[in-house]
């Protein structure tokens, strides 16, 4: 099969409403896959990236939620990129790797030579046709996308040492307690199908163990592994960390964005990193104005189109307002992402704020934060449905939702 004739399937892994408890109070009335970054649901991005792969049969989403919750978000998706996209709901969790194998058959139902694997809460410029090209010249069975990140922060993720010439995967450790390297895995990986005999082997060899009768009681204390069940088989532990300097895996770094999604203060971090990049990928999405006919709009900004935004209103940088929000006259709004139907009085403040569906914030009332994405309350959230009334200020707080605020609040969650 030459390269022209080549398929490649992409599977992004989507998680369920037991993963994204960080996530809260947004995930409380939305899948987390499908809460707005930059104006599209979070896993578009990914989605639209796979759609710049060459020969590009298939999308597929796995994960725990039901299917009636992404049944629109697929079918209108498929019709917006012109590929096809397809949800599978697992049963039971089988691991990082194990859902992949879990789906197999679908997957490999149109005969790919290459599959690409990427995690839905990743927020990434997504180099997947260079990094399919630079697997094709390894030749080998897997390549791992990878940043340089700082050495104090690379504990909190998958660290790899590659080789510096070939840029083979010499060894993985995931979230290792002392420092190996400052090269991370970004969770985003191409595979030959070859994956899935490997995967198989995991699934055989755990099967195997879990028959020896012969095994001391000392020994079966200390085996952590044969705890798990034979098909729930991790890509990290599992995969990765075995096959590390056996010329089966490789990297490919990356010179672009990365960040992992987890809380909603990133949310507005990586709400900022897509709309920065709209700038060369989708231009078309960017507001503009001066003040004269329209909104003065400062940096990158989106506005969905059914949003009413008063002309004397200031907004930017780092905006993302959804459908059917209304801005009022002289509101100003800086590094925040207001969600559908939300209502912003006349003269009020949003600045390092998420201000959540249907919500309101009244006339010259401030809603703001510090605008540090790692802290617990470096962002201000606004639940569903929360009414700030008028000359109120709300800073680093969280407000679960269908609250009032008739006071000003300080470094506080609104239970």
């Amino acid at each position: 099969m030459g390269i022209s004739e080549e398929r490649v399937v992409a599977v992004i892994m989507v998680g369920g409403p037991t993963k994204g408890t960080r996530f809260r109070p947004l995930s409380l009335n939305t899948p987390k896959p499908l809460f707005p970054l930059a104006g599209q649901p979070m896993v578009h991005h990914p989605i639209s990236a796979c759609k710049k792969i060459p020969n590009l049969a298939q999308i597929y989403l796995v994960g725990f939620y039901e299917e009636r919750e992404f049944a629109l978000y697929v079918s209108s998706i498929s019709n917006e990129l012109k590929v096809p996209v397809r949800y599978l709901k697992e049963d039971k969790p089988h691991g990082s790797a194990g859902g992949l194998y879990n789906f197999r058959d679908l997957i490999m139902e149109d005969d790919p030579s290459h599959i690409v694997l990427l995690n839905c809460d990743v927020c990434c410029s997504f180099p997947l046709p260079e990094m399919l090209e630079a697997h094709r010249r390894y030749g080998g069975m897997g390549t791992i996308l990878v940043i340089k990140v700082s050495a104090e922060s690379a504990n909190q993720f998958g660290e790899l040492v590659a080789d510096p010439v070939t840029n083979e995967l010499l060894h993985y450790t995931e979230k290792p307690e002392t420092f190996v390297s400052d090269l991370i895995n970004c969770g985003v990986y191409v595979f030959t199908p070859d994956i899935f005999i490997a995967i198989q082997g995991v699934s055989t060899q755990r099967k195997d163990r879990a028959n020896l009768q012969r095994l001391s009681s000392f020994e079966a204390l200390h085996d952590v592994t044969r705890s798990l069940p034979k098909d729930f088989v991790r890509l990290d532990q599992d995969i990765l960390s075995p096959l590390a300097g056996k010329k089966q895996l490789y990297t490919y770094e990356t010179s672009g964005f990365w960040e992992q999604i987890k809380t909603p203060g990133m949310s507005l971090k990586c709400s900022a990193l897509y709309l920065s990049r709209y700038r060369f990928t989708s231009p078309n999405l960017l507001a503009s104005g001066d003040g004269t006919k329209s909104a003065t709009i400062i940096g990158d900004v989106y506005i969905h189109p059914s949003a009413k935004i008063h002309p004397t209103a200031k907004i930017g940088p780092n905006v993302s307002i959804s459908a059917n929000a209304r801005v009022g006259a002289g509101a100003r709004l800086i590094s925040c992402i207001i969600l559908d139907d939300v209502e912003i009085k006349e003269n009020a403040v949003v600045i390092h704020a998420i201000v959540g569906w249907k919500s309101s914030i009244g006339k010259w009332s401030r809603v703001q934060a510090g605008g540090d994405y790692n802290a617990k309350l470096g962002v201000t959230i606004l639940g569903e449905a929360v009414g700030v009334e008028d000359e109120v200020v709300v800073v680093n707080c969280i407000v679960l939702p269908n609250k009032t605020i008739n006071v000003s609040v300080q470094e506080e969650i609104i239970l």
